[in-house]
C-alpha cells in the first residue's frame, strides 16, 4: 500500500485530504499538532502522533519508523502559539537561530527543507483535492458595484505588497483606504477590525503572496469567512482564482446570496 504523511493543523482541510487519500489507496500517517488538529483524524489515519510546535525530531522519527517518504502540510496553526505552546527541540532551535525573522514563508520553507534533506518530500496540499481551488468569475447573484470594483483593484495591489513582505494574505479596504492588514491575529480578526472602521463600505481581499510556496499555506475561505463578514457588515469578498482553497463552496455561495453578498475570484 502507498504511504503518505500528513502534518495537520486545525480546520477541515486535513480531514478532507485524509479521506480523499484513503479513497485513492493510501495509508496516511498523521503528525497532528496539539490543541490544533481535529480529533476525528485519529479515526481514519493509519497511525497518529501528537506533537507540539518545534518537535521536529519526533516528527521525522515517526515518519521514518513508518517508512513514509512523502508528506503534505495543511491546516491552520494559531500563530500566537509560537509564544505560548511551543516545545522546540535542538534541531528547531538551531534552525530558528539562523532565521532573520519568523514570518510564515521563512519558517515553512526551512522546515520543508529539513524534511526533504531527510528523504521526506513535501507535496502540494491540493495534491488530491484540485477541485477545491477557486474558479475564476463572480460566484454570486450580486455583482460588484463600480466603487467596489475600484476597491477590489486597490486592495489587490495592497495585498500583493504586504505579501511581498510576508506579512499576510488578507486586507480590508474601503473608499480607496486601507482599513486593516492581516497580521499574527489572522483573517477573521482582520475582517472584524476592518469592518468596524468601514461601517458597511468595506471589502475583503485575500490573495496568494507573490513568492508563495503553494505546497503549503495557501489562502483559504469558506462558510466561516461569510459568517465573519456578516458580523463585520462587509458585502464583498475577492479571492485569487486557482490559488485559493475553498471549503464548502456551494454552501458558501448560498449563504452569500441570502445575505446579498458578492464573491469574486480573479
Amino acid at each position: 500500500m502507498k504511504r503518505i504523511g500528513l502534518i495537520a493543523g486545525s480546520g477541515q482541510f486535513p480531514l478532507l485530504f485524509l479521506k480523499e487519500a484513503i479513497s485513492k489507496g493510501y495509508a496516511v500517517y498523521v503528525a497532528a499538532y496539539v490543541n490544533e488538529a481535529d480529533p476525528l483524524l485519529d479515526k481514519h489515519a493509519q497511525a497518529v502522533i501528537r506533537l507540539h510546535l518545534g518537535q521536529i525530531r519526533r516528527l521525522i522519527k515517526f515518519f521514518k519508523k513508518n517508512s513514509v517518504n512523502q508528506t503534505v502540510m495543511m491546516g491552520a496553526v494559531n500563530k500566537t502559539r509560537i509564544f505560548t505552546d511551543v516545545k522546540p527541540d535542538t534541531l528547531a532551535i538551531s534552525l530558528l537561530a539562523n532565521l532573520r525573522h519568523t514570518h510564515d514563508d521563512s519558517l515553512l520553507s526551512v522546515f520543508a527543507g529539513v524534511l526533504e534533506k531527510k528523504g521526506i518530500r513535501v507535496q502540494p496540499a491540493t495534491q488530491f483535492l484540485p477541485d477545491m481551488l477557486a474558479a475564476a468569475g463572480c460566484w454570486t447573484r450580486r455583482q460588484p458595484r463600480r466603487s467596489e470594483k475600484n476597491d477590489i483593484e486597490f486592495g489587490w495591489e495592497i495585498a500583493y505588497e504586504i505579501g511581498k513582505l510576508d506579512i499576510g494574505q488578507c486586507v480590508v479596504v474601503g473608499g480607496g483606504s486601507v482599513l486593516a492588514v492581516e497580521a499574527i491575529d489572522g483573517t477573521d480578526a482582520t475582517i472584524l477590525r476592518g469592518g468596524k472602521l468601514g461601517q458597511g463600505h468595506a471589502i475583503v481581499v485575500k490573495r496568494c503572496k507573490p513568492n508563495q510556496d503553494t505546497r503549503f499555506d495557501m489562502p483559504a475561505v469558506g462558510v466561516d469567512t461569510i459568517t465573519t463578514m456578516r458580523r463585520a457588515n462587509i458585502k464583498v469578498l475577492a479571492i485569487e482564482a486557482g490559488k485559493a482553497v475553498v471549503f464548502n463552496r456551494h454552501e458558501m455561495i448560498a449563504r452569500a446570496n441570502l445575505s446579498d453578498m458578492t464573491i469574486v475570484a480573479k
